[in-house]
């Protein structure tokens, strides 16, 4: 059994604890039901005393996180051994010293999580009693009672001998086993057995079922350990995978602890130290997170990473948040566990274990000769990997550390386990001298710019530590978590997957989603200079200054150093500074504004830069994570792409803008042919303003048409029309409705209480005062059945909110209260108002936090304060929003006077910190009375104040 430390074991007189148990037994002598009753509160304040003991100490750091869970664990054992005692003295006597009770898996190190299951075996002798599995139900039902969740296995040894034979999960588990009281003899048995019939001439099985098991965990965690909310016991570099290397190193080696690995020669003493330090470190951190979650929570998430962080006493610096800063130290304890596995497989290999018959991975190749590399007098390959011919070529040579991965991407080799073991230790061989040296850099550009697989082999640069050091800037952002939602992977890991959306797109592997840039890419002037821009762009991330202006100067630098020319680097430090250009300017800006395009083009100036800034947005977007790319992105990108080359070429005119909108409606007007009267041709053809007529594609436009015409014969006053477009990722959910300074409001709420969310909007307003509006709301399903199905369950909410059948505030609270409130992040709300993004229209720019309901709001106080919305943009980043909205007065004027200004200012801060109740309370419940409804071709009564909306 486990022995305590001398700050725990002061807290618990066990020979009391026995002393209180036999006087509860004594009372209740001969009622075991009620001997379990009176025993359950002794031992609730016992357990509950002494994790709270252990929670002090951990949080006043007397000890770290290994020390914690030895703590729990050994108190835990005190609880069993207690009640097993009071079991055989007095429950089942006649079972006594019969049994065995043993802690398996983690708890069988004596380590035990606050709120970690207990996994017990329970030993039997071969000619078992009912007496002795009674007293095994006994003990459970206290453990069960008292809250513990408990794992267990009832067995005799040959059962456990028989089971582990034909399972590797309970093999594993018996290779923890931990005696913990009871018949002694019956574990040692089991023990030596084990050992002798299981585990001798097994190890190459072993090794390679628990390998392929940890591949299969880190599949299904992503495979990387960079992933911004982190599971700490499952994920890649996690504790799980330091329990493989500890289960391998006692199956293969024979040891029982890590520190036996330095006398077998497998670890340095370094090494070992950078083990423990990584075991502990990731104890501390689970534990914290089961104390304050109150359960087994083993993902790190967002909600808990700003508590953790100062329960463990990390503090904010220049740049970086506490939480960033603790991100950053759990994402290099990860990597070092990653190393560690390496060299725990390299020195497998050296001990040549035998491999098992149809298994493949590093047990399967351990026998094989070496071959040599044409070309490479340094590197041999050893069964499909790239191997050291001797242990000295990167001390000889030090350019060779990047010539290894140089040669390895060359001849599409992985990479041995040993080789990686001498990189990792030759590191301090990277100094100023070979980062300057001509060779090594164009040997990495090459790396960089490899027609193969250039972000798997950037990935094992910067895994083994290579690429941190060779390029130090790099190394700053190695494991630099960004603390929000948008932001899935730690930037090292964000720039690599940027590589790699960029090799994909050379390949022509997007030509479906990237038809464009599928396109564009084979005419880039310079590919190497794109590919450079790719991997920095994000490269001075956790500064203080703004990371595209700090970026650009690192490339200033670093261009020349890789042995790009002048005319490259200055388009390299474009790029950078204006990274996030393109993509802003599509999901911020109207598009149909010609003051957006001009604008954005002024600050392109070529093809070769919109060429190139295009491709490098959508790479960025893409390494975001996992659903931040859509088609809807696709889109705006591809129409700001196109308006920009129009204006790039000469090909865009502002006089011809009449022109081209009455061409328009004459298109319609003559589009509108099978079963369309001559009157309603010129009617409906004819009742839209000059910017409906140069945006909207005539198709739209026929079908638009077509639904006013049926809404009108059919006698409705609003009427809603869905379609889904698959390919851009979006729902249009068209409304005819009578205008109103609220329906945006009122529609966007809406869309809020049924769970869409607005992607865009587009508002038109007719010449007979009805609006014809157009939401774009993110697509959820990808069956178009199902799609279909949700837009119209939205498009019906808006109907009845708008009809006043169902009141906003009421919905739109119902929606809220289903909808947990984000109180982990922050963002500093603020409003721009800009009178130079167009030439005709106010822009406000409004940035806050994210929540049910807010677009209602806001669109809600612009209509309070007499501003008609022309167009709405809605862009969310994770937890943070940005809605921009041109606007003009009620006469169609800019807002140009500073009060007023300061007036709207002023009126959306609230709503954006979440304190207007008294607008929520007075947001209408809808703009057209239930009934009756309106006869065809008669116009709403809108009621005093609310004027049809004056398009210009």
């Amino acid at each position: 059994m486990a022995r305590p430390d001398t700050d725990f074991e002061e807290l618990l007189d066990v020979a009391k604890l026995k002393a209180d148990i036999e006087a509860i037994a004594t009372i209740h002598a001969g009622k075991p039901a009620d001997m379990r009753a009176a025993l359950l509160p002794l031992l609730r304040t016992v357990n509950t005393d002494g994790r709270n003991k252990a929670r002090e100490l951990l949080e006043a750091t007397k000890g770290g996180g290994i020390l914690c869970a030895e703590r729990i664990s050994w108190l835990q054992d005190q609880l069993i051994v207690a009640i097993h005692d009071l079991v055989d003295a007095h429950v089942y006597p006649q079972a006594a010293g019969a049994t065995a009770i043993a802690a398996v898996g983690g708890y069988g190190r004596a380590t035990l999580a606050p709120g970690s299951d207990i996994d017990l075996l329970f030993l039997l002798p071969s000619s078992s009693t009912d007496a002795m599995r009674k007293s095994v139900e006994f003990l459970l039902y206290v453990l069960w009672d008292l809250g513990f969740k408990v794992g267990h296995a009832t067995r005799t040894v040959e059962e456990c001998i028989r089971l582990s034979r034909e399972d590797m999960t309970i093999r594993t588990a018996i290779l923890e086993t931990r005696f913990i009281c009871g018949k002694q003899s019956l574990a040692e048995e089991l023990d030596h057995r084990f050992d002798r019939e299981i585990v001798h001439n097994s190890g190459p099985d072993f090794i390679a079922a628990k390998l392929a098991e940890r591949d299969m965990r880190h599949q299904k965690a992503g495979d990387t350990r960079y992933l911004v909310e982190p599971n700490v016991k499952e994920g890649k570099g996690g504790l799980r995978d330091i329990q493989t290397l500890f289960w391998i190193a006692k199956y293969h080696y024979g040891v029982r602890d890590a520190a036996a690995l330095v006398k077998r020669g497998v670890l340095s003493r370094a090494e070992l130290r950078l083990f423990e330090k990584a075991e502990d470190f990731l104890w501390a951190v689970r534990c914290h997170m089961h104390f304050l979650t109150g359960k087994a929570e083993e993902r790190l998430s967002f909600d808990i990473q700003r508590e953790v962080a100062a329960a463990i006493g990390y503090n904010a610096r220049p740049g970086l948040s506490a939480v960033e800063r603790f991100m950053k130290h759990y994402f290099l304890v990860t990597k070092d566990v990653g190393d560690l596995t390496r060299i725990l497989c390299a020195a497998l290999e050296e001990e040549q274990a035998k491999p098992a018959p149809g298994l493949t991975g590093v047990i399967s190749r351990f026998r094989y000769r070496t071959r040599k590399i044409p070309g490479s007098s340094e590197f041999v390959e050893d069964r499909g990997r790239i191997a050291l011919t001797d242990p000295d070529v990167f001390r000889r040579d030090p350019v060779s550390l990047i010539r290894f991965f140089h040669v390895a991407d060359l001849a599409g080799l992985e990479y041995h386990p040993d080789a990686l073991k001498q990189v990792n230790r030759g590191l301090r061989l990277i100094d100023n001298d070979l980062r300057e040296n001509e060779e090594a850099n164009r040997l990495f550009l090459s790396i960089l710019t490899s027609p193969r697989t250039p972000g798997m082999t950037l990935r094992r640069m910067n895994e083994a530590g290579v690429l941190g050091r060779f390029i130090p800037e790099f190394g700053k952002i190695v494991a630099l978590m960004q603390f929000s939602m948008y932001h899935h992977y730690t930037v090292d890991e964000h720039l690599i997957r940027a590589v790699d959306a960029l090799s994909d797109i050379d390949k022509g592997k997007f030509g479906d989603e990237h038809p464009l840039i599928n396109k564009l890419m084979p005419t880039i002037e310079d590919r190497t200079a794109l590919y450079v821009a790719v991997l920095l762009h994000d490269i001075a991330k956790g500064r203080q200054e703004d990371h595209s202006i700090a970026g650009a100067r690192v490339a200033r630098k670093l261009c020349p150093r890789f042995g790009l020319n002048p005319k490259q680097t200055e388009l390299v430090v474009w790029l950078i500074d204006q990274h996030l250009l393109m993509s802003m300017t599509a999901q911020t800006r109207d598009l149909n504004d010609r003051k957006t395009i001009t604008d954005f083009a002024e600050r392109v100036q070529s093809m070769e830069r919109l060429k190139a800034l295009l491709i490098l947005t959508v790479c960025d977007i893409r390494a975001v994570g996992p659903g931040v790319w859509n088609g809807w992105k696709g889109q705006l990108l591809r129409t700001l792409y196109y308006e920009t080359e129009l204006l790039l070429s000469g090909g865009f005119s502002e006089s011809s803008r009449k022109e081209r909108a009455k061409a328009s409606e004459e298109a319609l007007v003559e589009a509108l042919e099978n079963g369309w009267t001559a009157k309603d041709r010129k009617l409906y053809g004819r009742m839209h303003y000059q910017p409906y007529l140069l945006s909207v594609p005539l198709d739209d436009q026929i079908r638009h048409a077509e639904f006013i015409r049926d809404t009108d014969k059919a006698g409705k006053a609003l009427a809603t029309m869905v379609r889904t477009d698959s390919f851009r990722a979006i729902t249009e959910i068209t409304v005819l409705a009578p205008d109103h300074p609220r329906l945006l409001s009122i529609i966007a709420g809406a869309c809020a209480a049924a769970g869409s969310n607005i992607a865009d909007a587009q508002i038109f307003t007719t010449n007979d005062g009805r609006a014809l509006d157009t939401i774009l709301v993110s697509r959820e399903f990808t069956d178009d059945a199902d799609e279909l199905r949700r837009a119209g369950t939205i498009g019906r909410m808006i109907e009845d909110v708008l009809s006043g059948k169902k009141r906003l505030p009421e919905v739109i609270a119902s929606r809220a209260k289903s909808k947990k409130r984000n109180k982990t992040f922050s963002v500093h709300p603020s409003v721009t108002i800009s009178n130079a993004l167009s030439n005709k229209f106010t822009v406000i720019e409004v940035e806050c936090l994210d929540r049910v309901g807010l677009l209602a709001e806001i669109t809600a106080v612009l209509s309070d304060l007499s501003l008609d919305i022309k167009s709405a943009h809605i862009t969310t980043f994770g937890e943070k929003v940005i809605d921009t909205f041109y606007v003009t007065d009620i006469v169609g004027m800019k807002i140009t006077n500073e009060n007023r200004q300061a007036s709207i200012t002023a009126r959306l801060k609230p709503v954006m910190n979440d304190q207007d109740d008294e607008l929520r309370s007075r947001m209408p419940s809808g703009i057209i009375a239930p009934e009756p409804a309106p006869s065809e071709g008669s116009t709403p009564d809108l009621g005093p104040g609310n004027a049809p909306r004056l398009k210009v």
